[in-house]
């Protein structure tokens, strides 16, 4: 045999082995260089075509058997490593496929609206108090002004648990947790109240048979019909924009002497009027209901009417998100469809 080809099969025999038995040599590299179609192995194979006929069996057996020794040795190799011997081309994982994209949750555009109420209220010095949404019938209607023979009950006395011989029922308003926070607390006081209420309404565009409430009480020795009108003033332009107007029309309540519903300027046409869909024309939107706390609740708490004044007034949640959202339908809040809920 050819005494070059044979010192060119020591050398790479001998350099192989010796990068093999280095831990930074990567199998993939080795097979490359030495195993591979342009590899140093086959550079040696095409030379034994120039070789005297007699010389080439022999040549090619040699550079077989180095081949073989080489991928032996390159075998254990992996199996040291852990590496694994699937071929590339049959992993089952594509990395050419693009991620799973992760889709992050937000709030309910209700729930939005309640804690952005509840922000400005906050800022103004209030206090936000949750109270049960199974209410007696106590606090729910007669320590509000409500007795049993009042025309107004007649609409909310509904929902009564089964089994409790008339004694629990889902609460009509929130108004309830402010006679509890009354009977646990002196003046002075400021809070609201919010949470979910239940009414025997048909489902419409405008009402839903649940749907959630704000309230605000407060009570102090000298608090005016001016407290109210001005703590209403900077709320509506904290929530629906500086330029909002409000108006008091007289109104009745059991709960609060003298009553008035309270408007703001349409969020649509500015209180223009004219041609706007929303407010008909009109140029103002009802919101709330609000008044002086009538004595009759003071005494039902035990404060001393003739020593304390107060204001209290109230508002649906989802009637503040249709009018900042411009919503036409309270239903589409409960009916959970993602093209709806995500415009949010």
């Amino acid at each position: 045999m050819d005494t070059d080809i044979q010192s060119e099969l020591d050398k790479i025999k001998s350099e192989a082995l010796a990068a093999l038995a280095k831990p930074e040599t990567k199998p993939e590299e080795f097979e490359h260089r030495y195993l591979g179609r342009k590899g140093l192995l086959r550079d040696l194979t095409q030379k034994v075509g120039a070789l005297p006929t007699e010389k080439r069996g022999e040549a090619g057996r040699l550079i077989n058997e180095l081949k073989n020794t080489l991928t032996q040795a390159l075998a254990d190799q992996k199996s040291k490593l852990g590496a694994t011997a699937q071929p590339a081309a049959k992993s089952t994982i594509d990395l050419t496929l693009p991620g799973d994209r992760k889709h992050i949750g937000h709030l309910h555009p209700v729930y939005q609206t309640m804690y952005d109420i509840s922000d400005v209220f906050i800022r103004m010095g209030f206090d936000v108090v949750y109270g049960p949404e199974i209410e007696t019938p106590y606090h729910n209607f007669d320590a509000l002004n409500i007795p049993s023979d009042h025309p107004s009950r007649d609409n909310f006395d509904t929902f009564y648990l089964a089994d409790t011989n008339y004694k629990y029922l889902l609460r009509s308003h929130t108004s309830p947790v402010q006679i509890r926070a009354m009977k646990e607390r002196k003046p002075p006081l400021s809070l609201i109240t919010v949470g979910k209420v239940f009414r025997p309404d048909t489902p419409a565009p405008s009402r839903y048979p649940m749907f959630h409430q704000m309230e605000c009480l407060m009570v102090d020795t000298d608090i005016s019909f001016a407290h109210l009108k001005g703590v209403l003033d900077i709320f509506c332009k904290e929530f629906f924009g500086p330029d909002t107007k409000t108006r008091f029309r007289p109104s009745f309540f059991p709960f609060t002497e003298p009553s008035a519903e309270v408007d703001i300027s349409c969020v649509i046409c500015g209180g223009a009027g004219g041609s706007c869909g929303l407010c008909r024309g009109e140029g103002w939107l009802e919101i709330l209901g609000a008044g002086m706390v009538h004595p009759k609740v003071f005494e039902a708490v035990g404060y001393d009417p003739e020593e304390y004044t107060g204001f209290a007034f109230g508002m649906g949640i989802e009637r503040a998100a249709l009018l900042k959202y411009g919503i036409n339908d309270i239903r589409l809040f409960t009916e959970n469809h993602l093209r709806f809920l995500n415009q949010f």
